[in-house]
């Protein structure tokens, strides 16, 4: 059942997505999954008629044009050069492609920073890489509840050494909902370190310009904030790396004699798979662009005044202080929770109470066990109300 869900402290002069988000549950995990549009649905599924009335004419002659636009849309949003632009399934797929190039470059003894906030899948590529290489993996301890920015750049400066040669930080960490002064970060490593930026949260949640950012490689999801379908994410590149860089999986790229751009030839196609996906991420920008009068800089202005609503909210209920500064709050807000009694691997019991009481938020097991965080999102079809019910239901539970 399709549903239009509107924000009561918004007037009538824009046009609210509908969604297929199931009334009866308060969805307040957009960050782990996103949610889609029925719009966008719509357009994904045009891509996929097309391809089933004409299997072969679609991928010799519509898909590379196809792709080519859709590419440059995206690229225009998020502030990058279209060249440097490649599709991914998902942000981890991007980091993955960036550390198995790197790998030629890596000894025994050289580092790979990351920091304690980082995504668990993105770590286990690091953990892997190392142990091929003889590298070893640096954590670089930024504090949870932090205090202020400067903390962030300070762990990560102070972990680097003389034998760092490639840092993975996080723009917006998953597990905390932290925003990262990405910026400072990046400018403080370059040239000398280079830097992946984990961006599987930024798209959409905040305002990109990855040109002026200067990162070596930035890898993005399009399928959470931004609202394209899941298996829309891209890796960008910067033009000085993009011969270094390929994907993890080697396929007709590799030797095509015909590639005008040969990142795009090695990255578009790893084999028979549906692209739709990302064909139809310029409709989720226009879809969520248009939903507000302000366009885009209204969107993640509304998510981020909401979700510091929610957490000043669930915090006052819960007795706790905000876990990090206003500016360092995107459209995600997290919570630590009381130990766990009992050992646990991956999500905290917590996810699956608030579950069968109609909350789909997550709680993990973070920085490990016994300690876990609770994590809110805020998006268009959120309202205030729900985050009430959440902290009314958190305290029961508590209780």
């Amino acid at each position: 059942m399709s549903v239009t869900v509107r924000c009561p402290s918004v007037t009538r002069d824009y046009l609210a997505p509908v969604w297929s988000l199931d009334p009866a549950i308060r969805h307040l995990n957009h960050g782990s999954f996103g949610a889609v549009p029925v719009p966008v649905q719509e357009v994904r599924r045009r891509w996929l008629d097309q391809w089933e009335r004409r299997p072969t004419g679609f991928v010799y002659d519509t898909m590379q044009p196809a792709l080519d636009e859709a590419r440059s849309k995206v690229a225009g949003f998020v502030g990058g050069s279209a060249d440097g632009l490649a599709f991914v399934r998902n942000a981890s797929t991007g980091i993955a492609s960036v550390v198995r190039s790197f790998e030629p470059r890596l000894g025994p003894g050289d580092e790979i920073l990351t920091t304690s906030h980082d995504y668990n899948a993105v770590r286990q590529t690091l953990a892997y890489t190392a142990d091929r290489t003889g590298a070893r993996v640096v954590v670089a301890d930024v504090p949870y509840p932090i205090a202020d920015r400067a903390d962030v750049i300070e762990a990560i400066v102070t972990a680097v050494g003389p034998r760092t040669r490639l840092a993975v930080v996080d723009h917006i960490s998953s597990p905390t909902g932290v925003v990262f002064p990405i910026e400072d970060i990046v400018a403080a490593l370059e040239p000398d370190v280079p830097v992946v930026v984990d961006g599987a949260h930024g798209p959409g949640q905040v305002p990109l310009d990855l040109d002026t950012l200067g990162a070596s490689w930035y890898a993005g999801n399009l399928h959470k904030w931004v609202c394209a379908p899941r298996g829309s994410a891209f890796l960008h590149t910067r033009a000085d790396r993009l011969d270094e860089t390929h994907p993890v999986v080697i396929s007709h790229g590799w030797n095509d004699p015909r590639a005008v751009n040969r990142y795009h030839a090695l990255f578009d196609w790893l084999g028979t798979d549906d692209m739709t996906a990302w064909l139809a991420a310029p409709e989720a920008i226009r879809v969520i662009g248009e939903a507000r009068p302000g366009g885009w800089p209204e969107v993640m202005r509304r998510n981020h005044e909401l979700a510091l609503s929610a957490r000043d909210l669930i915090c006052a209920r819960l007795g706790q202080e905000p876990s990090a500064p206003d500016d360092m709050v995107g459209s995600m807000a997290s919570f630590p929770m009381p130990d766990l009694e009992e050992p646990a691997s991956g999500m905290s019991p917590l996810t699956f109470e608030l579950l069968r009481e109609g909350f789909e938020v997550p709680v993990v097991i973070w920085p490990e066990w016994p300690r876990h965080v609770l994590r809110i999102s805020a998006h268009l079809y959120n309202e205030l109300d729900e985050y009430e019910a959440l902290a009314k239901t958190l305290s029961g539970l508590a209780g």
